[in-house]
């Protein structure tokens, strides 16, 4: 596979230097350019994003992906982050794009970060369709990864826990933040066409959440199963599949 790939780095609303990487098609100029948001607590490098987004340059699509403030290399404490600070540096990134002349087209969410371009979706005009990938239906969901520490966080303010083997610094606010979203609203007044993959033995996100997005959305709406798949789409072969799905789709409703 072949691929050009550029560091890239852009400012956020509380000026945090935020860090990305702009994967671009090597033999010709883009046709078309997306944005792809990664899951609660990982960065830009998981494998679902790196694979899926070089993928999708062999379609002549450039793909950015970045690190949301305080994970991977973005500057800022996490601690101090919530559901709608990640919103507000995906829109930060859709700006950078458009200052840069790469006006994007797609959103790409995976897991929580899918939830994250559904909410985002209303404050980006130029977007024309938006893709997820195991994602929740609601924000709320993600309580569920850390729910025997609500408690102590409820009641001191802080806990620190733990997910998948590191630990992170979760607030009140952070709490407070996504118990305040309705997403099924954003959802049902997307007004683009949307793409939903989800793994149907999810145990992250039940595909239950997958079927409420989907009768949640307006027409034109897709929903493919990712049978066999992992929620992070570990298996290089799950990756380039969806790669090649959103490419397809991309050539009927987006390019």
């Amino acid at each position: 596979m072949e691929y050009k790939s550029e560091k890239v780095s852009f400012k956020n609303n509380e000026n945090h230097l935020l860090d990305a990487r702009l994967e671009l098609p090597i033999h010709e100029p883009p046709t078309s350019f997306a944005i792809f948001v990664h899951c609660f607590t990982c960065s830009k490098n998981v494998h679902a994003a790196t694979r899926l987004s070089r993928s999708l340059t062999q379609a002549g699509i450039g793909v950015l992906r970045f690190d949301f403030t305080g994970l991977g290399n973005s500057d800022g404490d996490f601690s101090n982050t919530n559901f709608s600070t990640n919103v507000s540096d995906l829109i930060s990134a859709y700006h950078h794009m458009l200052e840069n002349n790469m006006t994007p087209q797609l959103l790409i969410g995976h897991s929580l970060g899918g939830a994250a371009v559904l909410a985002a979706k209303d404050l980006m005009p130029e977007i024309k369709g938006v893709v997820t990938i195991n994602a929740p239906s609601d924000t709320q969901h993600v309580e569920l990864l850390f729910e025997e520490d609500i408690k102590e966080i409820e009641t001191q303010g802080i806990a620190s826990v733990t997910l998948a083997g590191r630990q992170f610094v979760i607030k009140k606010q952070f709490l407070d933040d996504v118990r305040s979203i309705n997403l099924e609203n954003k959802i049902s007044n997307l007004g683009v066409p949307l793409l939903i993959f989800h793994t149907p033995q999810d145990r992250v996100v039940s595909p239950d959440h997958a079927l409420k997005i989907y009768t949640a959305a307006s027409q034109p709406k897709n929903l493919l199963s990712l049978e066999g798949a992992s929620h992070m789409l570990n298996d290089r072969a799950d990756s380039n599949y969806v790669a090649a799905i959103i490419s397809a789709w991309a050539q009927r409703y987006i390019i």
